[in-house]
């Protein structure tokens, strides 16, 4: 049976299946959320907030759990929107401001360019570019490291 969830950010109530998870929701609604890990709990790229019905969401697992600790951003009403099954009525979801950028080819075209919201790091949520800042070539190099991290820590998972 279908639930009702709010999406803040775009202001629309939108019904999603019982035990779907909150990544789908939004995919479906073409917001900007990675998935880094391919929905495993294991990066923050679909880290979200909510902001009412956390008890109508599936129990918070220990991988996500340890996935959220190392969030700058991560506040108590944080969830990862890969881990986050809707089981009943009133929730309502809000996105981090920012952008997270997962491919080096994603900050190539924009250096030079001043960031036109904050320039999210894709596993610790940190802010690797302010909103007005200028984009510089040293971000290639912290995202090719990011890159080693995650292959890393997916391989790991396997």
């Amino acid at each position: 049976m279908a639930k009702t969830v709010k999406i803040n950010s775009i202001n629309e109530e939108t019904a999603v299946e019982t035990n779907d998870n909150l990544l789908s929701l939004l995919i479906k609604k073409d917001l900007k959320v990675s998935q880094e890990c391919g929905g495993r709990g294991m990066c923050a790229t679909c880290h979200i907030f909510i902001t009412d019905g956390m008890e109508q969401l599936s129990p918070m697992s220990r991988r996500e759990q340890r996935t959220l600790e190392v969030i700058t951003t991560c506040k108590k009403n944080s969830r990862l929107a890969c881990q986050a099954r809707v089981v009943g009525e009133g929730v309502v979801v809000e996105l981090p401001a920012g952008m997270y950028v997962t491919e080096v080819e994603d900050i190539e075209s924009l250096i030079g360019q001043r960031a036109e919201q904050d320039i999210l790091h894709p596993i610790y949520g940190t802010v690797l570019v302010e909103t007005g800042k200028l984009i510089t070539r040293s971000m290639i190099s912290q995202l090719k490291d990011t890159q080693g991290e995650v292959s890393k820590i997916l391989s790991q998972s396997e």
